[in-house]
């Protein structure tokens, strides 16, 4: 792995004690706030491997809520999380799992809302960089260093096309892109992390577009 900066090393400002268990679950709650667009209801936190060890000493878990707030990784309430997750509404379950998995530092993130659901799996990978590695039963490869944007569409000829097509339009270069599906002909999960922010006015277009049912965006 090839690092940009010093920074990228020693990893962001951050409540500490460790970018790679503090920063970086942080990091994967916000992905999943900002995923779910809304306030969670309910969170079920599974850890994994050096997640599931470690959570409390390191301060994994605070950060993760604290994540599923909204907060930076260098917010001072991320030290006070389960109060401010209960002032919120926010109701947090906290999972140790004996399953092995590809990365140390896993956690899979359900939230819940008034019939509304998401889950999503994400990595920690150092210096307070992270992946997210599956979302609602999809795999794929998003960093979230990146501004992105996220496409659920019907399995349909064309509809990749259609999208890239609408991106070269706007002038959005795409630095990483991936498609997954479930089955062949059915529900299907676009990835494209690009070079520029996204605007709300091509969101719109590509809700516009057949064959779509969901768009979502994602902030670096």
């Amino acid at each position: 792995m090839k690092y940009r900066t010093v920074f990228d090393i020693i990893g962001p400002v951050m409540i500490g004690p460790s970018s790679s268990h503090t920063a970086g679950a942080a990091r994967i709650g916000q992905v999943a706030r900002t995923l779910f667009a809304e306030e969670p209801a309910k969170a079920d936190v599974h850890f994994y491997g050096s997640f599931a060890k470690t959570y409390r000493g390191h301060g994994t878990d605070v950060a993760v809520i604290g994540g599923l707030l909204g907060y930076e990784t260098n917010d001072e309430r991320i030290r006070d999380a389960f109060s401010q997750a209960k002032n919120a509404g926010l109701t947090v379950q906290l999972h140790e799992e004996e399953a092995l998995t590809n990365h140390p530092n896993t956690v899979r993130i359900q939230l819940r809302n008034r019939g509304k659901e998401l889950e999503l799996v994400g990595i920690s990978i150092g210096g307070g960089k992270i992946e997210i590695i599956e979302l609602n039963r999809f795999a794929l490869r998003l960093s979230g260093n990146n501004p992105a944007i996220l496409v659920v569409h019907q399995d349909r000829y064309g509809v990749i096309a259609a999208v890239s097509n609408l991106l070269a339009k706007h002038e959005l270069n795409i630095g990483h892109m991936e498609v997954s599906r479930k089955e062949k002909g059915e529900e299907a999960l676009m990835v494209m992390e690009v070079d520029q922010n996204v605007e709300e006015s091509l969101l719109k277009e590509l809700r516009s577009l057949p064959h779509i049912t969901q768009v979502s965006k994602i902030h670096d």
